[in-house]
Protein backbone atom coordinates (compact mmCIF):
# COMPACT_ATOMS: atom_id res chain seq x y z
CA UNK A 1 0.00 0.00 0.00
CA UNK A 2 2.81 2.70 1.16
CA UNK A 3 -0.82 3.97 -2.30
CA UNK A 4 -0.73 2.73 -0.45
CA UNK A 5 -2.59 3.46 -0.96
CA UNK A 6 -5.48 3.79 -3.90
CA UNK A 7 -5.15 6.11 -2.35
CA UNK A 8 -3.89 3.15 -3.70
CA UNK A 9 -7.37 2.20 -4.71
CA UNK A 10 -9.08 2.53 -8.05
CA UNK A 11 -12.37 1.67 -6.37
CA UNK A 12 -12.08 4.66 -4.10
CA UNK A 13 -10.82 6.91 -6.85
CA UNK A 14 -7.93 7.68 -4.58
CA UNK A 15 -4.43 6.46 -4.21
CA UNK A 16 -2.83 7.17 -1.15
CA UNK A 17 -3.44 7.36 -0.35
CA UNK A 18 -3.92 6.05 0.54
CA UNK A 19 -4.32 4.64 -0.05
CA UNK A 20 -7.81 6.26 3.51
CA UNK A 21 -7.68 9.95 2.46
CA UNK A 22 -11.30 9.48 3.80
CA UNK A 23 -13.52 9.32 1.14
CA UNK A 24 -20.02 20.13 0.07
CA UNK A 25 -17.81 18.89 -2.74
CA UNK A 26 -14.85 21.00 -3.75
CA UNK A 27 -11.48 21.88 -2.35
CA UNK A 28 -11.98 23.44 1.08
CA UNK A 29 -9.15 25.23 2.83
CA UNK A 30 -8.97 25.29 6.60
CA UNK A 31 -9.70 28.77 7.92
CA UNK A 32 -7.72 28.42 11.13
CA UNK A 33 -4.02 29.30 11.52
CA UNK A 34 -1.50 26.50 11.96
CA UNK A 35 -1.70 24.77 15.32
CA UNK A 36 -5.19 26.00 16.20
CA UNK A 37 -8.11 23.61 16.28
CA UNK A 38 -11.27 24.61 14.41
CA UNK A 39 -13.70 26.24 16.81
CA UNK A 40 -17.48 26.44 17.01
CA UNK A 41 -19.12 25.26 13.83
CA UNK A 42 -16.03 25.48 11.64
CA UNK A 43 -15.42 22.91 8.94
CA UNK A 44 -13.25 19.87 9.58
CA UNK A 45 -11.22 19.43 6.40
CA UNK A 46 -10.62 15.80 5.49
CA UNK A 47 -7.67 15.29 3.14
CA UNK A 48 -8.25 12.95 0.20
CA UNK A 49 -5.59 11.84 -2.25
CA UNK A 50 -7.52 11.75 -5.49
CA UNK A 51 -5.84 9.77 -8.25
CA UNK A 52 -8.55 10.31 -10.83
CA UNK A 53 -9.62 13.78 -9.85
CA UNK A 54 -12.26 15.36 -7.69
CA UNK A 55 -15.10 14.61 -10.12
CA UNK A 56 -14.53 10.86 -9.78
CA UNK A 57 -13.64 10.74 -6.09
CA UNK A 58 -16.24 13.09 -4.64
CA UNK A 59 -19.35 10.95 -5.28
CA UNK A 60 -17.67 7.98 -3.62
CA UNK A 61 -16.53 9.84 -0.52
CA UNK A 62 -19.37 12.31 0.03
CA UNK A 63 -21.83 9.88 1.70
CA UNK A 64 -19.26 8.93 4.32
CA UNK A 65 -18.27 12.54 4.91
CA UNK A 66 -21.92 13.51 5.27
CA UNK A 67 -22.35 10.80 7.90
CA UNK A 68 -19.25 12.02 9.72
CA UNK A 69 -20.65 15.57 9.60
CA UNK A 70 -23.89 14.40 11.19
CA UNK A 71 -22.00 12.52 13.89
CA UNK A 72 -19.86 15.48 14.97
CA UNK A 73 -22.44 18.23 14.37
CA UNK A 74 -20.28 20.27 12.02
CA UNK A 75 -19.28 20.00 8.35
CA UNK A 76 -16.62 17.44 7.45
CA UNK A 77 -15.50 18.57 4.01
CA UNK A 78 -13.09 17.03 1.50
CA UNK A 79 -9.75 18.60 0.71
CA UNK A 80 -8.50 16.98 -2.48
CA UNK A 81 -4.77 16.70 -3.11
CA UNK A 82 -2.84 15.15 -5.95
CA UNK A 83 0.24 13.82 -4.15
CA UNK A 84 1.30 12.54 -0.76
CA UNK A 85 3.63 15.45 -0.04
CA UNK A 86 0.80 17.96 -0.41
CA UNK A 87 -1.51 15.87 1.74
CA UNK A 88 1.04 15.57 4.55
CA UNK A 89 1.76 19.28 4.38
CA UNK A 90 -1.96 20.03 4.63
CA UNK A 91 -2.07 18.04 7.87
CA UNK A 92 1.11 19.62 9.22
CA UNK A 93 0.04 23.18 8.45
CA UNK A 94 -3.51 22.73 9.74
CA UNK A 95 -5.22 23.07 6.37
CA UNK A 96 -6.65 19.60 7.06
CA UNK A 97 -7.62 18.17 10.43
CA UNK A 98 -8.12 14.55 9.34
CA UNK A 99 -7.07 12.25 6.51
CA UNK A 100 -6.88 8.73 5.29
CA UNK A 101 -3.29 7.74 4.69
CA UNK A 102 -1.85 4.62 3.20
CA UNK A 103 0.83 2.89 5.22
CA UNK A 104 4.01 4.78 4.38
CA UNK A 105 2.73 8.36 4.57
CA UNK A 106 0.87 7.35 7.74
CA UNK A 107 4.18 6.33 9.30
CA UNK A 108 5.77 9.59 8.19
CA UNK A 109 2.96 11.66 9.65
CA UNK A 110 2.80 9.74 12.93
CA UNK A 111 6.55 9.69 13.48
CA UNK A 112 6.77 13.43 12.79
CA UNK A 113 4.24 14.00 15.56
CA UNK A 114 1.12 16.11 15.81
CA UNK A 115 -1.31 13.46 14.52
CA UNK A 116 -2.76 10.23 15.88
CA UNK A 117 -4.38 7.13 14.44
CA UNK A 118 -8.07 6.67 15.21
CA UNK A 119 -8.99 3.71 12.97
CA UNK A 120 -7.58 1.40 10.35
CA UNK A 121 -9.33 0.00 7.31
CA UNK A 122 -10.30 -3.51 6.31
CA UNK A 123 -10.52 -4.20 2.60
CA UNK A 124 -13.69 -5.18 0.78
CA UNK A 125 -12.37 -8.73 0.79
CA UNK A 126 -11.98 -8.66 4.58
CA UNK A 127 -8.20 -8.29 4.55
CA UNK A 128 -6.18 -6.05 6.87
CA UNK A 129 -3.21 -6.21 4.52
CA UNK A 130 -2.51 -6.12 0.81
CA UNK A 131 0.46 -6.92 -1.43
CA UNK A 132 2.65 -4.98 -3.78
CA UNK A 133 2.81 -6.46 -7.28
CA UNK A 134 4.57 -6.21 -10.60
CA UNK A 135 2.17 -6.44 -13.50
CA UNK A 136 2.56 -7.04 -17.24
CA UNK A 137 0.20 -7.33 -20.17
CA UNK A 138 -1.26 -10.81 -20.39
CA UNK A 139 0.32 -12.71 -23.24
CA UNK A 140 3.28 -10.33 -23.52
CA UNK A 141 5.71 -13.04 -22.49
CA UNK A 142 7.48 -10.73 -20.04
CA UNK A 143 8.59 -12.71 -16.98
CA UNK A 144 10.11 -11.82 -13.64
CA UNK A 145 13.43 -13.18 -14.90
CA UNK A 146 13.24 -10.71 -17.78
CA UNK A 147 12.72 -7.88 -15.29
CA UNK A 148 15.58 -8.96 -13.06
CA UNK A 149 17.92 -9.40 -16.03
CA UNK A 150 18.16 -5.59 -16.24
CA UNK A 151 18.74 -5.59 -19.96
CA UNK A 152 17.47 -2.00 -20.39
CA UNK A 153 14.90 -3.31 -22.88
CA UNK A 154 11.72 -2.83 -20.81
CA UNK A 155 9.74 0.27 -19.91
CA UNK A 156 8.80 0.45 -16.22
CA UNK A 157 5.98 2.27 -14.47
CA UNK A 158 6.87 3.27 -10.92
CA UNK A 159 4.77 5.14 -8.39
CA UNK A 160 4.79 8.16 -6.10
CA UNK A 161 8.01 8.25 -4.09
CA UNK A 162 5.86 7.98 -0.92
CA UNK A 163 3.87 4.99 -2.18
CA UNK A 164 4.29 1.88 -0.05
CA UNK A 165 3.24 -0.61 -2.70
CA UNK A 166 4.59 1.06 -5.85
CA UNK A 167 7.96 2.24 -4.50
CA UNK A 168 8.92 1.08 -1.02
CA UNK A 169 7.92 -2.59 -1.14
CA UNK A 170 9.38 -3.40 -4.57
CA UNK A 171 12.62 -1.74 -3.51
CA UNK A 172 12.88 -3.51 -0.15
CA UNK A 173 11.63 -6.94 -1.19
CA UNK A 174 12.77 -7.24 -4.81
CA UNK A 175 15.25 -4.68 -6.09
CA UNK A 176 17.50 -3.79 -3.14
CA UNK A 177 18.40 -7.39 -2.19
CA UNK A 178 19.61 -7.86 -5.78
CA UNK A 179 21.39 -4.49 -5.92
CA UNK A 180 19.06 -3.39 -8.73
CA UNK A 181 18.40 0.29 -9.40
CA UNK A 182 15.37 0.76 -11.66
CA UNK A 183 16.87 3.89 -13.26
CA UNK A 184 19.75 1.81 -14.66
CA UNK A 185 17.85 -1.46 -15.06
CA UNK A 186 15.06 -0.41 -17.41
CA UNK A 187 14.92 1.30 -20.79
CA UNK A 188 12.73 3.98 -19.26
CA UNK A 189 11.13 4.67 -15.87
CA UNK A 190 8.00 6.78 -15.56
CA UNK A 191 6.20 7.61 -12.31
CA UNK A 192 2.39 7.63 -12.28
CA UNK A 193 -0.50 6.59 -10.06
CA UNK A 194 -1.59 2.97 -9.80
CA UNK A 195 -4.54 3.32 -12.15
CA UNK A 196 -2.53 4.96 -14.92
CA UNK A 197 0.14 2.29 -14.64
CA UNK A 198 -2.44 -0.49 -14.82
CA UNK A 199 -4.17 0.95 -17.87
CA UNK A 200 -0.89 1.59 -19.66
CA UNK A 201 0.28 -1.96 -19.01
CA UNK A 202 -3.04 -3.33 -20.25
CA UNK A 203 -2.80 -1.24 -23.42
CA UNK A 204 0.84 -2.11 -24.08
CA UNK A 205 2.25 1.37 -23.46
CA UNK A 206 4.30 0.04 -20.53
CA UNK A 207 6.02 -3.34 -20.40
CA UNK A 208 5.89 -3.71 -16.62
CA UNK A 209 4.67 -1.61 -13.70
CA UNK A 210 4.44 -1.60 -9.93
CA UNK A 211 0.92 -2.00 -8.58
CA UNK A 212 -0.90 -3.78 -5.76
CA UNK A 213 -3.59 -6.35 -5.15
CA UNK A 214 -6.14 -3.75 -4.04
CA UNK A 215 -5.83 -1.85 -7.30
CA UNK A 216 -6.32 -5.02 -9.30
CA UNK A 217 -9.41 -5.98 -7.29
CA UNK A 218 -10.91 -2.55 -7.94
CA UNK A 219 -10.16 -2.72 -11.66
CA UNK A 220 -11.65 -6.20 -11.85
CA UNK A 221 -14.90 -4.85 -10.42
CA UNK A 222 -15.06 -1.68 -12.46
CA UNK A 223 -13.53 -2.74 -15.76
CA UNK A 224 -13.20 -6.54 -16.14
CA UNK A 225 -12.03 -6.13 -19.74
CA UNK A 226 -8.97 -4.18 -18.63
CA UNK A 227 -8.35 -6.55 -15.72
CA UNK A 228 -8.33 -9.49 -18.13
CA UNK A 229 -5.39 -7.88 -19.93
CA UNK A 230 -3.24 -7.73 -16.77
CA UNK A 231 -1.05 -10.48 -15.36
CA UNK A 232 0.87 -10.47 -12.06
CA UNK A 233 4.44 -11.75 -12.21
CA UNK A 234 5.52 -10.92 -8.63
CA UNK A 235 3.94 -10.04 -5.31
CA UNK A 236 5.36 -8.98 -1.98
CA UNK A 237 4.76 -10.24 1.53
CA UNK A 238 1.69 -8.66 3.23
CA UNK A 239 1.68 -4.89 3.79
CA UNK A 240 -0.58 -3.27 6.43
CA UNK A 241 -3.66 -1.43 5.17
CA UNK A 242 -3.89 2.30 5.74
CA UNK A 243 -5.79 4.18 8.39
CA UNK A 244 -7.51 7.36 9.43
CA UNK A 245 -5.46 9.97 11.27
CA UNK A 246 -6.47 13.22 12.92
CA UNK A 247 -4.49 16.14 14.23
CA UNK A 248 -3.80 15.85 17.95
CA UNK A 249 -5.09 19.38 18.54
CA UNK A 250 -8.54 18.54 17.21
CA UNK A 251 -11.22 18.96 19.88
CA UNK A 252 -11.13 15.71 21.91
CA UNK A 253 -14.92 15.42 21.86
CA UNK A 254 -14.97 15.73 18.06
CA UNK A 255 -12.12 13.25 17.78
CA UNK A 256 -14.03 10.63 19.78
CA UNK A 257 -17.19 11.17 17.76
CA UNK A 258 -15.23 10.57 14.56
CA UNK A 259 -13.64 7.47 16.04
CA UNK A 260 -16.97 6.19 17.33
CA UNK A 261 -18.76 6.50 14.02
CA UNK A 262 -15.93 4.91 12.04
CA UNK A 263 -15.68 1.90 14.35
CA UNK A 264 -19.44 1.31 14.24
CA UNK A 265 -19.91 2.14 10.57
CA UNK A 266 -21.69 -0.59 8.62
CA UNK A 267 -22.03 -2.84 11.67
CA UNK A 268 -25.20 -4.57 12.75
CA UNK A 269 -28.57 -4.95 11.06
CA UNK A 270 -31.15 -2.58 9.68
CA UNK A 271 -31.56 -0.09 6.88
CA UNK A 272 -28.92 2.34 8.14
CA UNK A 273 -26.23 -0.32 8.54
CA UNK A 274 -27.01 -1.73 5.12
CA UNK A 275 -26.71 1.69 3.50
CA UNK A 276 -23.40 2.25 5.28
CA UNK A 277 -22.10 -1.07 3.99
CA UNK A 278 -22.94 0.05 0.46
CA UNK A 279 -20.99 3.25 1.05
CA UNK A 280 -18.00 1.23 2.25
CA UNK A 281 -18.28 -1.14 -0.70
CA UNK A 282 -18.00 1.80 -3.08
CA UNK A 283 -14.68 2.63 -1.43
CA UNK A 284 -13.62 -1.04 -1.45
CA UNK A 285 -13.69 -1.26 2.35
CA UNK A 286 -15.71 -3.58 4.53
CA UNK A 287 -15.26 -1.88 7.91
CA UNK A 288 -12.97 0.10 10.17
CA UNK A 289 -11.26 -1.41 13.19
CA UNK A 290 -9.46 0.06 16.19
CA UNK A 291 -5.72 0.58 15.91
CA UNK A 292 -2.72 2.31 17.33
CA UNK A 293 0.25 2.99 15.14
CA UNK A 294 2.27 -0.09 16.18
CA UNK A 295 0.51 -2.09 13.51
CA UNK A 296 2.51 -0.05 10.98
CA UNK A 297 5.85 -1.34 12.27
CA UNK A 298 6.30 -3.67 9.26
CA UNK A 299 6.33 -0.55 7.10
CA UNK A 300 8.84 1.09 9.43
CA UNK A 301 11.02 -1.97 8.79
CA UNK A 302 10.75 -1.38 5.04
CA UNK A 303 11.71 2.26 5.48
CA UNK A 304 14.70 1.35 7.65
CA UNK A 305 15.78 -1.28 5.14
CA UNK A 306 15.63 1.30 2.36
CA UNK A 307 17.62 3.78 4.47
CA UNK A 308 20.25 1.13 5.18
CA UNK A 309 20.61 0.30 1.50
CA UNK A 310 20.97 3.98 0.60
CA UNK A 311 23.47 4.62 3.39
CA UNK A 312 25.65 1.68 2.38
CA UNK A 313 25.55 2.77 -1.27
CA UNK A 314 26.69 6.27 -0.33
CA UNK A 315 29.28 5.13 2.17
CA UNK A 316 27.57 6.98 5.03
CA UNK A 317 28.56 4.77 7.96
CA UNK A 318 26.75 6.84 10.57
CA UNK A 319 23.47 6.64 8.67
CA UNK A 320 23.98 2.93 8.10
CA UNK A 321 24.50 2.39 11.83
CA UNK A 322 21.32 4.31 12.66
CA UNK A 323 19.34 2.28 10.15
CA UNK A 324 20.77 -0.99 11.46
CA UNK A 325 19.79 -0.09 15.02
CA UNK A 326 16.28 0.84 13.93
CA UNK A 327 15.94 -2.47 12.10
CA UNK A 328 17.20 -4.40 15.12
CA UNK A 329 14.72 -2.66 17.41
CA UNK A 330 11.76 -3.22 15.09
CA UNK A 331 12.64 -6.83 14.43
CA UNK A 332 13.09 -7.52 18.13
CA UNK A 333 9.70 -5.97 18.82
CA UNK A 334 8.09 -8.12 16.14
CA UNK A 335 9.67 -11.30 17.47
CA UNK A 336 8.09 -10.85 20.92
CA UNK A 337 4.60 -10.18 19.57
CA UNK A 338 2.07 -12.94 20.30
Amino acid sequence: MTQTGLTRRLGAGVLVAAALGLTALGVVACRQPQGLRPQGGGDIAFAILSAQGQASAAPLWSPLLEDLSAAVGRPVTPRFTTDYASLLDDLKQGRAQAAWLSARPAVEALDAGGVEMIARTVSGEGETSYRSTLIVRRGSGVTLDDVLACGRTLSFGSGDAQSTSATLAPAAFLFNPRDIRPQTCFKSVRAANHETNAYEVASGILDVAASNTATYAAIARQNPTIAAEIETIWQSPPIPEGGVVVREDLDPAVKEKLRGLLLSYGRGDGVVAERQRRVLAGLNYSRFIAADDDYLNPVRELIADQALTAARASGDRAAATRAERTLERLRASREVQP
